[in-house]
């Protein structure tokens, strides 16, 4: 199609969302949120997905009623799998990718797990690699692999909950699972290691039709029956998509939230360093992407602790001249700097000078992100560091590139809404911030030279 409203449920690592896209202008016409609260309990902590459930059902009806709904997308945060049981019901509750108990059999895991060079995935902590939390999950569960029928990557868990139809797609699969060799466009060995070939739902595109809505769902929200619902996607997947439609490489794009997802297209040929964080995803199109990335919303929010104002010119000018400057990593567990322990120098900042200082950080591990990835032509930033000004701009000092910022409230709704669409949408405004000339060009660049200095 290439008008209509399309429903995007977004569930994202710090809020779940509903938003309302136009396709024909791709502008957001509604979006609710509800924060995606991590409960604690037996067997491990996990999602609140019936708390989602029912919040996404209502916003559903609302929306059907003021504006009318022609399709539905999704798209999610990665590193979560659904384990069904074979009535449909979760087998278990939905991991948290952040809790340590897959941690306790690295060793085993380790042991069993491809190489890098199959499948493009780091080694990562946690449960950031779903190989790893199906791995511990079924050795603390034994019964688990038993009960579990289907497993399903996360955006199609909801696309299950709304046609009744089971899958996988190959971003979700393609976002460090372990699970996918993306040069093959397949499964990776570990899905016969693991002995989950006859379980793993089938990987389709994130453009094609899952089904469409479940009677008791038209019931309940008002839908027509015949309400189709797309596959799916990764959200960074979903962040890149506009822009592979819109833009010829190269170019990269930087998608921002708890995590900042920096991605490569067309650029220079580099070798990836998987314990820089760099990996391989896999776009809508099953297409291989070099990537890097670190938790760049964590580590904002943990510094700043809540709303700030804007710094004023003078707030920046003194900590350009200072310098003052935060240092990696706020977060250790991930980054190109993971670990590091962040230390400020010569001294901690407050107020509106600790805001610019974080905020040229956050551009600074972005610019080390890229480098390691080998990017090339401007960089299009997505998500609310599009509307942090003192980022963009030492960005766009950093990597000598323009930085294109995109407006809206995030571009992973954008994205998903795409999925149904069947022609080439515009490129979509964006605030442009060249790199600096003059006065403000030194400044900057000494600041860049100290401050990776200082980083090593």
């Amino acid at each position: 199609m290439t008008s209509g409203h399309i429903a995007v449920i977004d569930i994202g690592k710090t809020n779940a969302k509903l938003a309302l896209v136009d396709l024909a202008t791709l502008a957001e016409l509604d979006v609710v949120t509800r924060p995606n609260a991590v409960r604690p309990g037996l067997p491990w902590p996990h999602f609140d997905v019936d708390g989602h459930w029912e919040f996404l059902l209502d916003a559903l009806a609302r929306f059907q009623a003021a504006h009318g709904i022609d399709a539905i997308s999704v798209t999610t945060h990665g590193a979560s799998a659904a384990l069904l049981a074979a009535d449909g019901t979760l087998a278990a509750p939905i991991l948290d990718y952040e809790h340590t108990g897959p941690d306790e059999m690295a060793a085993a895991y380790d042991a069993i797990r491809p190489d890098f060079a199959e499948t493009g995935s780091p080694r990562l902590g946690m449960g950031l690699n779903i190989g790893a939390q199906l791995h511990w999950q079924f050795a603390t569960d034994p019964g688990l692999q038993d009960r579990c029928a289907t497993i399903l990557t996360y955006p199609q868990y909801w696309g299950f909950r709304l046609t009744g139809m089971r899958a996988t797609d190959v971003t979700s699969l393609g976002c460090h699972t372990d699970l996918w060799n993306p040069e093959a466009g397949r499964f990776s060995s570990l899905v016969d290691t693991l002995a989950i070939a006859d379980k793993i739902a089938p990987a389709r595109a994130s453009t094609d039709r899952l089904g469409t809505v479940l009677p008791d769902i038209a019931a309940r929200t008002g839908l027509p029956e015949a309400t189709p619902v797309f596959c799916g996607i990764h959200d960074s997947n979903a962040s890149l998509l506009p822009h592979l439609l819109a833009h010829e490489p190269p170019f990269s794009v930087v998608s921002t939230g708890t995590w900042v997802i920096a991605m490569s297209v067309g650029g220079a040929a580099v070798t990836l360093d998987p314990k820089l964080d760099t990996l391989i995803n896999v776009n809508a199109f099953g297409q291989p992407v070099p990537s890097a990335r670190f938790m760049g919303g964590r580590e904002h929010d943990t510094i700043m602790g809540g709303a700030y104002p804007d710094p004023s010119q003078a707030e920046i000018d003194a900590v350009l001249d200072s310098p003052v400057m935060l240092l990696p990593a706020v977060v250790p567990e991930t980054g190109p700097f993971a670990g590091r322990s962040a230390r400020w120098s010569p001294a901690e900042a407050q107020g509106g000078e600790r805001a610019a200082a974080l905020a040229f950080y956050l551009a600074l591990v972005t610019a080390r992100c890229l480098s390691l990835i080998g990017h090339a032509g401007p960089v299009i930033v997505e998500g609310p560091f599009a509307r942090n000004t003192c980022f963009r701009r030492m960005l766009a000092a950093a990597t000598g590139s323009e930085v294109h910022a995109m407006k809206g409230a995030t571009g992973t709704s954008q994205g998903a809404a795409l999925l149904a669409r069947s022609d080439l949408p515009q490129p979509a405004e964006a605030q442009i911030d060249a790199p600096p000339s003059g006065e403000t060009r030194a400044r900057m660049d000494a600041y860049v030279k100290a401050w990776t200095a200082a980083a090593g």
